[in-house]
């Protein structure tokens, strides 16, 4: 199996924000990409509990609206709204935190665009995991599911988390990580954060997600 990770440039679109959320202040972190499939293809490879295995990791519950889901060695959640094959949102709830997931599918010419949002809580505890590394933390890690995503559409629907974790695991892979969160360092720094502090933050993701922190 090839996966062409020529294509692993990451996101489209990055932004950082804020919102507001039973009234409290929260993060929101934004990432944008293109797919070369059909919407309903891409509403099927997020939705459905087979294909989620083969490019994001074991999975298990109702994934129907107001269903709950557990996946393995990573969140649980509750499916909060679902609207085929347009716009999916859920929470997000791992360590004893709850944030909030919303994934958008549209058509765009020959393409599809998925945009993920993940609008995270402003309580003592993520605001100090927030000043330590910033919106990286958070979305270089979806940033590698979206790869994964972009290789199983790519391969017709293939398992790719075994070759997925072998290029994380290379030095091309740890550079593209590096890359990516230095570029939401950047964003953190164009949504008014000074340059050094959001470039120190994106450094210590950086470190993270390659191990070398």
């Amino acid at each position: 199996m090839i996966i062409d990770f020529e294509r692993a440039f990451g996101a489209d679109i990055r932004e950082v924000g804020k919102r507001e959320r039973e009234g409290r202040p929260t993060h929101l972190v934004r990432a944008s990409r293109t797919y070369r499939t059909s919407q309903a293809d891409l509403w099927a490879a997020i939705t459905e509990k087979q294909r989620i295995e083969r490019w994001f990791g074991n999975v298990s519950g109702d994934f129907n609206l107001g269903g709950r889901f557990s996946i393995e060695n990573n969140a649980d959640g509750d499916i909060i709204s679902c609207d085929p094959p347009n716009t999916l949102a859920l929470t997000w709830e791992f360590g004893g935190n709850k944030s909030w997931v919303t994934a958008t599918i549209q058509d765009v010419e020959d393409c599809v665009l998925l945009t993920l949002e993940h609008e995270l809580p402003t309580d003592e505890e993520s605001e100090a995991h927030w000043e330590r590394y910033g919106p990286g933390a958070t979305v270089v890690g979806w940033e590698m599911a979206m790869l994964g995503l972009d290789g199983h559409v790519q391969t017709n629907g293939q398992s790719v988390i075994e070759a997925g974790q072998v290029w994380a695991e290379g030095e091309d892979g740890k550079n593209r990580l590096r890359s990516w969160a230095e570029a939401w360092g950047k964003a953190h720094a164009e949504h008014g954060t000074p340059m050094k502090i959001a470039m120190e933050t994106a450094a210590r993701t950086a470190d993270f997600y390659t191990g070398e922190e």
